[in-house]
């Protein structure tokens, strides 16, 4: 890890009065970077709001970049996916839009993942096979084109003896590189007392989880006409960070590294709310800390590149824990690098985002 996350503090900024010098809308850029250096990049952002055309800052084309929230949506699931209720459009995918998005936005390898309910819509054995199906699919498009994709595996979850079964031929015999779980199934969290054997296999494997939000049973269609991506997907992936959190999965598991989708959700504006309100009774399930265990995982920036999004999140996280993520088939990859070549932060941290922070996190990277 760059840095250990406990050293990283959040700045509580001073906003400049009226005598303070010039307003932020007359900052040239070299001053802007000059307060980031002197309180903090995040903590700037979130002071001065970064001119619309600000100098595009690009990491090395010829090196790529890696985006590790990107779905597939075989034939098959797509059958399935229709045939589900209540199952809004969905866009057109094959591997060779995929491999055209890729190459006219920079990006050389995309970490292929199920898209939004995983295999939960189809339960018991069907969802079984289906995850095998998939994760079998998306190992043929990885040994096909070994530079261009990666995989992350889908688990039948709600069920943990099918999901151990599948760690190990995901993992030893299709070479996945680490496992995509949602935020939650039917009404549990990632942190809920059922799971605890699959991470403990998973922690065991050193493994990568890429968490991807869902809407819950308890709050799908709460308020008619806005679907679930809107809002509820953000505060799932918080609720489960916090689930993650009470229950000790994090503490416990420490060679776990997850990822969570869309810059953690809602949690940079509720971090500091929740390690201020965590149970006192329950202190030995961070025994290091909330801020530390929240900081020392990984946050993608798929529709979290944008200047709000991304100073909140830089705010409570290291730099280091930020990899580049599109969304794509829902989004372009060009969505999230044109955010982040303008976004005003120095080139070294734009390449980390783009590049290599992902190359320390996934051994197959690193060669």
């Amino acid at each position: 890890m760059a840095i250990d996350p406990r050293e990283h503090r959040t700045t509580s900024p001073i906003v400049p009065g009226p005598s303070s010098g010039p307003s932020p809308s007359n900052l040239s850029r070299r001053t802007i970077l000059q307060q980031a250096a002197a309180i903090g990049v995040g903590a700037a952002l979130s002071i001065y709001p970064l001119p619309a055309r600000m100098p595009a800052v690009d990491s090395d084309p010829k090196r790529g970049r890696i985006d590790v929230h990107h779905h597939m949506l075989p034939p098959f699931y797509m059958d399935l996916r229709r045939a589900a209720p209540d199952v809004g459009g969905m866009p057109v995918w094959s591997p060779s839009k995929s491999l055209e998005d890729m190459q006219k936005n920079g990006v050389t390898t995309a970490m292929l993942s199920l898209a939004v309910s995983g295999v939960t819509f189809d339960a018991g054995e069907a969802g079984r096979s289906l995850a095998r199906k998939s994760n079998e699919f998306g190992a043929q498009l990885a040994k096909d084109y070994p530079a261009s994709f990666g995989l992350l595996a889908a688990l039948p979850l709600p069920n943990p003896q099918a999901s151990l079964m599948e760690i190990e031929y995901a993992l030893d015999t299709l070479h996945a590189d680490g496992i995509a779980l949602l935020s939650s199934y039917g009404d549990k969290w990632l942190g809920d007392a059922a799971y605890a054997p699959v991470f403990e296999e998973l922690n065991r494997r050193k493994a990568v989880v890429f968490v991807h939000p869902t809407a819950p049973n308890c709050c799908a269609n709460l308020i008619p006409h806005v679907s679930a991506s809107t809002i509820e997907f953000l505060f799932d992936t918080t609720r489960t960070i916090e689930s993650l959190l009470v229950n000790g999965t994090f503490s416990r598991f420490p060679n776990l590294q997850f990822i969570f989708s869309h810059g953690g959700g809602a949690l940079p504006m509720l971090a500091n709310r929740i390690a201020r309100l965590f149970p006192k009774n329950l202190a030995a399930q961070a025994p290091n800390g909330v801020l530390y265990e929240l900081r020392r995982h990984y946050y993608d920036t798929a529709s979290a590149s944008n200047p709000t999004s991304l100073s909140a999140l830089m705010n409570l996280i290291p730099s280091s824990q930020i990899l580049f993520g599109s969304d794509f088939p829902f989004l372009s990859a060009g969505d999230t690098a044109s955010d982040l070549m303008h976004s005003g932060l120095p080139a070294g941290t734009v390449e980390a985002i783009d590049r290599a922070n992902a190359v320390r996190l996934f051994e197959r990277l690193k060669g």
